[in-house]
């Protein structure tokens, strides 16, 4: 399968980047994919909502963000910092924004991975105005040695920099001014807990309801200009996994289906037209979900199978299936990863119309102890054909 490589950098204006660390992956031809893509930019600073009376969904992340907006511009005084966490594509850029234009203060946008040096981060702070927001998207991505300067910046409103080198050294003291830092990551997890900790508003963003995607749907429809019906805003929200981002990129895809093969309308017949052609079925699955589910279905009798032996089965880099293909598929309960492997669930068997078998404890003993010998490194089996001792 052909894989397009991303370059990492940040981009300004979207307050998105490309992982270095997963620039394998190919999220630019995968449509449900819920990363940031590079065709994303073309349109999503246009359905971006402004204000947080027109954000849709989160009810209660928004209810208690607003309390916290309100109370703080009552008293005069800088936002909080925020700590917005939850999966991909959910609006963890969008809510920076929001609270940039809530609190009426100019926002900074950045990211982890585009930070490499202390410098470049004493750069940004010292740049600051009073009161502004700095975004930091994938914070956890920070370097352990430039994430030690934003404590004392969080805390203290100071930097410490040193000058020189052995007993002529200088510790200067740099003031900063009020700022709220705002950072989002999609794994809360890997945030050092000196960090973590210094965030005193905790927003965990979770998946959207089919109707909330449906209302989003809906409101995209009419900026872009295009027509859509109550029916086919939900069919295509019902498929959109749960995510804005994919929602708003399907959309984009039946338009032009419906300009081509209809009268520019978007209704039921058109979105369930398109979507089948796309290959995306009623639950938002695409064709390498359903080929990762057939396969161990097929070739390991539902699991368990290793990583690396479906990664070599399906035609798909490890790291692929782990970071982008299997999380939805946890998520609705279709695959289960186990100590001995990955293994497809009742529900998989039933939605791909395949006569359920309950996985054998001891059937396939051989397969399942050379997958996970072959995920270790330690097999004495060359994949590649070649003996090894």
């Amino acid at each position: 399968m052909k894989k397009n490589k991303s370059s990492g950098g940040s981009d300004e204006l979207s307050g998105s980047y490309y992982d270095d660390e997963r620039d394998d992956i190919d999220y630019e031809n995968r449509i449900v994919a819920t990363e940031y893509t590079p065709e994303d930019a073309d349109i999503d600073n246009s359905l971006r909502p402004k204000q947080l009376s027109e954000y849709i969904g989160q009810k209660k992340a928004k209810e208690y963000l607003k309390i916290c907006i309100d109370a703080a511009k009552l008293r005069g005084e800088t936002l909080d910092h925020v700590l917005l966490y939850g999966p991909p594509g959910l609006g963890k850029t969008t809510l920076s924004n929001i609270i940039a234009h809530e609190m009426g203060v100019n926002i900074r946008v950045t990211s982890g991975p585009a930070i490499e040096k202390q410098g470049d981060l004493v750069a940004i702070l010292t740049n600051l105005s009073d009161r502004d927001v700095l975004f930091i998207d994938e914070i956890h991505r920070l370097p352990r040695h430039i994430e030690e300067i934003l404590y004392p910046a969080m805390e203290d409103k100071r930097i410490d920099i040193i000058i020189g080198k052995g007993p002529s050294a200088q510790s200067i003291h740099l003031p900063l001014p009020n700022f709220t830092l705002v950072g989002a990551t999609t794994r809360a997890g890997q945030l050092s807990t000196p960090l973590r900790d210094r965030f005193g508003i905790l927003l965990r963003l979770e998946l959207y309801t089919v109707d909330e995607l449906a209302e989003i749907v809906r409101r995209s429809a009419s900026i872009i200009g295009v027509e859509i019906d109550y029916d086919a805003s939900l069919e295509l929200a019902s498929r959109s996994r749960g995510t804005p981002r994919v929602a708003n990129r399907l959309l984009r895809r039946i338009r032009d289906f419906a300009q081509v093969r209809g009268n520019g309308k978007i209704d039921l017949a058109i979105t369930t037209d398109a979507l089948n052609m796309l290959e995306i079925d009623e639950l938002g699955l695409d064709n390498i979900d359903r080929l990762m589910l057939e396969t161990i279905i097929n070739f390991y009798e539902g699991g368990p199978v290793g990583l690396e032996t479906l990664s070599a089965t399906v035609g798909e880099e490890a790291v692929t299936l782990e970071d982008v293909y299997e999380p939805y598929l946890m998520q609705i309960g279709f695959l289960a990863r186990t100590p001995r492997g990955r293994c497809v669930t009742r529900l998989a068997y039933e939605h791909l119309n395949l006569p359920y078998h309950a996985p054998d404890k001891n059937n396939g003993a051989q397969l399942d102890i050379f997958s996970q010998s072959l995920d270790s490194g330690k097999t004495d089996v060359d994949t590649d054909g070649d003996n090894k001792k």
